[in-house]
């Protein structure tokens, strides 16, 4: 019982410190942002009260870096977003166009960021922007010291009235609007592209888009240069494979390197090789365009995302090369079969059926996976599905 009573006052008293811990970071970060220009009025209607959020436990598990190349592209650059994605532009072409214009930045580039960051509006989280940042500043992690920076930005934007706090949401990063900015490059590159006298990255896609295009413009966008294409590569190859060394196309021709349809290279700029799963997967010479992309999130397979869904926008065929595995990954609207056929089994998916793999939904493919022989890695594949669909 004593032990009990023990180990019952250490949580409490562990409490009571990381409550104190917090209150001080808050303090700490009110003066710091008063003295940088933020009314007090603005501060106290953002800080007092505010509680710690879950943001902490996200670091590091971006699925830009955790999910397989292919599983990543299949959900991304899928028929059902790139229909949208034409229909959008088609919706929104004058203001794209407009950007184009003003920045220099490829139209459709800009209308497949905002695809692949927030579904063309639909999805831009409902994180509170200030408690996510906070948290992440206030809470002991490598990164407190840069989220710290973005919450001075994140009050900054409110004090000056871009942003209402109630509307102030978005991802468990800080990261808000259709195109998804950071606070800092909020600040720093956000435009006003309605004529309005407002910079307005939620409610006018014409100020993200255009915002957008800014931000690759500032990247180093050079405007007609192909952000890259696929290839095909000699047999055996086993020359450089680095897309950051950009090489001119002669350099590639010499080494056997040919368009994915066997044409010749040709033409002007320099690329770097990207090979996206090792010599025997997709292999695209990418310019300093698919860098700008990277740029916006650095990840890689986040910058092929980007250029293959721009280029399925205007008409192209896609990536033509086969991923090299056995069990390819499968597009949002078979990720939806999946979940209604685990909900039919009984399985908890936990929600509505939206093709998005939570966790409720991949440890019901464990699950299930571990009921039929399958590795329970909790992954849905081509394999899972034909499974699903076979009964089994």
């Amino acid at each position: 019982m004593k032990i009990g009573i023990l180990a019952l006052s250490l949580v409490l008293a562990l409490g009571q410190a990381a409550r104190a811990d917090f209150s001080s970071c808050k303090a700490q970060i009110k003066a710091q942002a008063a003295a940088e220009g933020v009314s007090h009025a603005t501060l106290a209607r953002a800080l007092d009260g505010l509680q710690p959020n879950d943001a902490v436990s996200f670091l590091g598990v971006q699925p830009e870096f955790t999910t397989p190349i292919w599983d990543y592209m299949a959900g991304l650059v899928d028929d059902e977003r790139v229909r949208d994605g034409r229909a959008r532009f088609a919706e929104y072409r004058h203001a794209a166009l407009a950007a184009q214009r003003r920045f220099g930045v490829d139209a459709a580039a800009v209308v497949a960021v905002w695809g692949v960051e927030s579904d063309f509006g639909r999805k831009f989280g409902g994180r509170p922007i200030i408690q996510s940042l906070t948290t992440l500043a206030c809470t002991p992690n490598r990164r407190s010291h840069y989220f710290r920076g973005e919450l001075m930005a994140a009050l900054k934007i409110l004090n000056r009235g871009d942003v209402k706090l109630e509307e102030f949401n978005g991802s468990w990063a800080g990261a808000f609007g259709n195109t998804q900015f950071m606070p800092s490059t909020f600040l720093r590159l956000a435009v006003d592209m309605d004529g309005d006298g407002n910079r307005d990255v939620i409610s006018s896609v014409p100020d993200a888009l255009g915002s957008t295009a800014n931000f690759l413009h500032r990247a180093g966008w050079v405007p007609g240069l192909p952000w890259g294409f696929e290839v095909k590569l000699p047999a055996g190859y086993h020359g450089p494979s680095s897309w950051r060394a950009k090489r001119p196309l002669s350099f590639w021709t010499a080494r056997g390197l040919t368009h994915v349809n066997g044409a010749p290279l040709a033409g002007g700029g320099s690329y770097g090789l990207f090979l996206t799963s090792g010599p025997h997967g997709p292999a695209f010479l990418v310019s300093r365009n698919f860098d700008a992309f990277y740029s916006y999130n650095a990840a890689e397979s986040y910058a092929l995302a980007i250029g293959v869904l721009s280029d399925r926008i205007k008409g192209g065929p896609g990536i033509r090369t086969p991923w090299p595995t056995d069990d390819p990954g499968i597009p949002r609207v078979e990720r939806r079969e999946v979940q209604a056929m685990l909900a039919q089994r009984g399985y908890d998916i936990g929600g509505k059926f939206d093709g998005v793999m939570g966790t409720k939904t991949r440890e019901a493919i464990a699950a299930y996976q571990r009921r039929i022989g399958m590795k329970p890695d909790g992954r849905a594949g081509v394999k899972l599905l034909s499974a699903l669909r076979t009964g089994k």
